[in-house]
């Protein structure tokens, strides 16, 4: 039987006094797009933390891939072949669209970039890069972009360059931090339309955050678990989420409560 592609077992993580997550477990397969959702506040950026490796758990076990990752630092954990994005995209503005795609590619150049620059597949590696960069760029359906520099980019846009260059590290498994925050309504589904065709035409595990839970709710997901006060209220598809009493009252009434 296959590993899960990633397998968090009593993730706990203290501030001080503060346990912002209190021993939270769950799987998710290789090919399944699963939603993380909860109030703010609730833990799941934190959660991301520790399972990419830039935040170290207070206790608690990740597997990534059916390898454990607890401890590992954060690129120790992409070479497992675990990726993901933040919320806010951090592009190389001077920088265009296809460079910023060919910057991240794993293990691109030898033991030092000398070599890399001698030895005789090189250059037959870079032209594979670029190919793969353009058919990156094709899936998500912004190759006429390719030549814009980064600076040019709509939010949106930005967002789906993001991703691209998260998919360059030919990864297994993606952690995408709220991929359609401030992104226009068309726009914002397409791009989960298209995170929806990698699960299957690439078999490709993801988490995914997204606070607007009325918008996930009605996207094709897999499964969503709900996160509330560090801990997972509720795992179901999302018909089951909508119609629960529990969640409505930890996130909807949350959300009445500030308006």
């Amino acid at each position: 039987m296959m590993s899960p592609a990633l397998k968090v077992s009593e993730l706990t993580k203290d501030f001080g006094g503060l346990r912002a997550v209190d021993k939270i477990s769950f799987q998710i397969e290789q090919g399944e797009l699963v939603g993380l959702i909860g109030p703010n506040g609730c833990g799941k950026t934190t959660t991301f933390n520790c399972i990419s490796g830039l935040l170290g758990m207070s206790s608690g076990r990740v597997d990534v891939l059916g390898q454990d990752a607890t401890g590992m630092r954060p690129d120790q954990i992409q070479n497992l072949g675990l990726t993901r994005t933040f919320q806010h995209t951090w592009l190389w503005r001077e920088m265009t669209v296809i460079e910023n795609l060919l910057v991240p590619t794993r293990y691109q150049f030898a033991p030092n970039m000398l070599l890399a620059l001698i030895l005789p597949g090189s250059r037959k590696a870079e032209k594979q890069r670029v190919i793969d960069a353009y058919a990156t760029l094709d899936l998500l359906e912004i190759s006429h972009m390719a030549h814009s520099l980064a600076s040019e980019l709509s939010g949106g846009q930005s967002k789906l360059v993001d991703i691209g260059r998260a998919l360059m590290s030919s990864p297994s498994f993606l952690l995408l931090d709220e991929p359609v925050a401030g992104v226009a309504g068309p726009l914002a589904e397409r791009i989960f339309q298209n995170l929806r065709s990698l699960t299957s035409q690439k078999n490709i595990g993801m988490l995914v955050i997204e606070h607007n839970m009325d918008f996930i709710l009605r996207r094709d997901i897999d499964r969503i678990i709900v996160m509330d006060r560090g801990q997972i209220l509720m795992e179901g598809t999302p018909d089951e989420i909508r119609g629960s009493r529990r969640v409505i009252e930890a996130y909807l009434g949350d959300t009445e409560t500030k308006e």
